[in-house]
């Protein structure tokens, strides 16, 4: 039996990011398993929105100390190569009168606190980055110029190539069927391509992590919800890389928005979606009534996509916590074991120092960010990391 330092199972952006840093700190031997292939999961259904705009604290500093990495990307990875793809256009999030506003009031001035660079501008401002919106019933207006978006998928596959070149060994297509688990601590993994000795298990398994809660007998709680996103293509009001990503907290649906393709509109809500009974990556059916539905809150924004035709539309899976905030460190009561899941929807934005905290949780060292509110046991004591704005992706 083949033996190592270190197993992480999954390899999407998370997964990856922790075999890379994994590597950066030293480690000798690790292993990456993954049941199909980098970054092919959950990953590439990512919208790629960067911002470091949360209601929680302790996410604003994921986000920042993650944004930092993305804007110096090849040089972080030693890879002059290395690309993830950035589009540095800004974040505008908008609030009218009403129960958000308050909300966002307060997470603007939190951010404010955390050194974020923040602008609050008047509904001319906005109208000038954004032409293509009418803010007539804009309260509060923030905007994050150091911000935008990236592809996640170009991301991960960046993050595994620099593991690789570190010496991390990756198997794609192999599936986890079991964590060893002996007095306590964890011995290995058992797989489709064989068992594995190592003393220590890394579980970003996302949706997957029920299976987890399986071989190890604890509760895990995590629920897969699929989400639809549209690309909308309105010729008279092009959405164009210089335009800002956009969150509207006055839609019903807390609708984001950004440019794809350099012209069209990248849709999706950010509230409750559709939860399943299990796993799965497969898309999903879009019914024609949700795609009437958003496309009536895009009108009531964007004036001119009243009559925006669809260029494209798919569906993602969030793998979701009761609070929709992930867990993130050691699993008590069982040594050798540590996880990373629940991200719902955040896990792009968050994935460099995600990944740099759980290999130095993994490997003894000080993490950078403290993982204590990430702890599962909040979710017995009540310790929760719910968002000023309620439950939803905006967190």
């Amino acid at each position: 039996m083949n033996s190592y330092d270190v197993v992480v199972i999954g390899a999407g952006v998370i997964g990856s990011s922790v075999a890379f840093h994994l590597a950066k700190f030293g480690a000798k031997s690790v292993l990456v398993l993954d049941r199909g292939n980098i970054g092919a999961g959950t990953t590439s259904q990512s919208s790629g929105i960067l911002r470091t705009h949360y209601s929680v604290r302790e996410n604003v500093e994921l986000a920042r100390q993650s944004w930092a990495v993305f804007n110096d990307f090849a040089r972080y990875l030693g890879d002059e190569e290395a690309s993830c793809g950035l589009v540095k256009c800004g974040y505008m999030i908008v609030s009218p009168e009403g129960d958000k506003l308050e909300p966002l009031r307060a997470s603007l001035k939190q951010q404010q606190d955390q050194g974020i660079p923040l602008e609050l501008l008047d509904r001319k401002q906005a109208k000038e980055l954004l032409p293509i919106a009418q803010f007539e019933d804009a309260a509060l207006i923030g905007y994050e110029p150091e911000a935008g978006f990236a592809d996640a998928y170009l991301v991960a596959t960046s993050f595994a190539r620099a593991a690789r070149r570190g010496g991390v060994t990756i198997r794609e297509n192999a599936e986890v069927h079991k964590v060893l688990i002996e007095n306590g601590k964890v011995v290995g993994v058992s797989t489709s391509i064989g068992d594995f000795a190592t003393p220590m298990v890394i579980s970003t398994q996302n949706i997957w992590t029920p299976e987890l809660a399986g071989w190890t007998g604890r509760s895990l709680p995590v629920v897969p919800e699929r989400h639809a996103v549209l690309a909308l293509e309105c010729n008279e009001a092009k959405y164009t890389y210089s335009m800002p990503v956009f969150k509207d907290l006055g839609s019903p649906g807390m609708l984001y928005c950004r440019s794809y393709g350099g012209s069209q509109m990248l849709v999706s809500e950010g509230i409750v979606g559709e939860k399943l009974q299990t796993a799965e990556i497969e898309q999903g059916d879009i019914p024609m009534d949700y795609i009437v539905e958003v496309g009536a809150q895009v009108a009531e924004r964007f004036p001119n996509y009243e009559t925006a035709g669809i260029a494209s539309s798919w569906t993602g899976v969030y793998d979701v916590t009761p609070d929709w905030n992930p867990v993130l460190g050691k699993l008590s009561g069982i040594e050798g074991l540590v996880v990373g899941y629940g991200f719902s929807g955040h896990g792009f934005k968050l994935s460099p120092t995600v990944g740099r905290v759980l290999a130095q949780e993994a490997l003894g060292l000080p993490t950078d960010v403290s993982l204590q509110p990430y702890a599962i046991e909040r979710f017995e004591t009540g310790d929760l990391l719910t968002g000023k704005y309620g439950l939803g992706a905006v967190s």
